[in-house]
């Protein structure tokens, strides 16, 4: 098969992850991958640097026509992004393709839009969420969905960079506790800022490192960890490349999301066997069960900073949480199993089925 993902986000997030990775699952089962992404962004110039066929468009309308130039050529267009959905739901009867979309996020549609995203849905020809939080929405406006959970691949160790990361931030001697996030309403930074402030009163042993790039609460956040005066255990260490190599460092993850339709940084916790404090909020919810985590209401700082503190103080909690998480992430977020239940997708996509 032939086909085309599609991404035209800006940055470096789960998503774009999510996009490389299924692109190189396909590529490995013996399929032709190629991208259409945003021109000059992170993903674009990922996938070429792994030797994808790459399209490039700075704008939507030069997306369309790339779309229109290049996606006939291609047996299957999948969008990776509600932006891409777009406009393949718009150029569907030119295009004359089998449509995917995958739904990445678990927002609740406004009522306005409603009959406005149902339309775009439905032009799909396969709906795919990444978790039961994020196929809620679709299921609600009455459409078929099926579940693929996003999934999850280690990488060899870099140790030099984690090194040099622990240098440049001076943690050596210090309890790291860390999040991976962007600094946007939706990821909450403030309760999480609120809750390091409340285990900051009961002990001086830790430091919290917030790696991801900003966001509309990045000015906040900041003002809030300078007002609380937490400069020297509240650290932004910005978008940092490889951040997987830095999950060696961790003692405790912490997510304070306020929606999440899954939640890739915390599936990279399991992975590398670090023991997660996190809202319950959508998908972290599923994640997190049967014991797989500390699980906090959303919004509750109090609950984050008591949930990080027995984390922190007691060792046999930490061997359970990470045993069952990684025993979990291994079988449940398989690399293989997701590319699997996607390429079989296409084919019955293709022979009408």
């Amino acid at each position: 098969m032939r086909i085309l993902q599609l991404n035209f986000e800006r940055g470096w997030r789960g998503g774009e992850r999510q996009t490389l990775l299924c692109m190189k699952q396909f590529r490995d089962a013996g399929h032709h991958a190629a991208l259409l992404a945003r021109r000059g962004q992170p993903l674009a110039r990922a996938a070429r640097a792994e030797g994808f066929q790459v399209f490039e468009a700075a704008t939507p309308a030069a997306l369309c026509w790339q779309l229109l130039a290049k996606g006939r050529g291609f047996d299957v267009l999948h969008a990776q992004t509600a932006n891409t959905l777009t406009w393949l739901a718009l150029l569907k009867g030119l295009l004359r393709r089998p449509i995917v979309f995958t739904r990445r996020t678990a927002f609740p549609v406004p009522p306005e839009r409603q009959d406005r995203t149902r339309w775009k849905w439905r032009r799909a020809d396969l709906l795919v969420a990444i978790s039961q939080a994020a196929a809620a929405e679709p299921r609600r406006l009455g459409l078929p969905v099926a579940v693929i959970p996003s999934a999850i691949a280690a990488r060899p160790a870099d140790l030099a960079h984690a090194k040099a990361f622990a240098q440049k931030f001076g943690l050596q001697g210090r309890r790291l506790l860390a999040t991976a996030a962007a600094l946007t309403r939706e990821k909450d930074p403030c309760t999480l800022i609120r809750a390091v402030h409340a285990l900051r009163q009961t002990r001086d042993d830790f430091v919290f490192v917030h790696l991801g790039a900003g966001g509309d609460q990045e000015a906040a956040a900041q003002a809030l960890v300078d007002e609380l005066g937490l400069q020297a255990h509240y650290l932004f260490a910005g978008f940092e490349p490889h951040a997987e190599d830095l999950y060696r460092l961790m003692d405790v993850f912490v997510s304070s999301s306020r929606q999440e339709a899954l939640g890739t940084s915390v599936l990279d916790a399991f992975l590398y066997s670090v023991p997660v404090v996190s809202t319950d909020a959508g998908g972290l919810a599923e994640l997190l069960a049967d014991g797989r985590g500390v699980l906090c209401g959303v919004g509750d700082h109090q609950a984050l900073a008591e949930g990080m503190a027995r984390v922190l103080d007691d060792a046999a909690l930490r061997g359970e949480l990470v045993r069952r998480a990684h025993d979990y992430v291994t079988d449940r977020h398989d690399v293989a199993r997701m590319a699997r239940r996607y390429l079989d997708a296409y084919k019955q996509l293709l022979s009408g089925g």
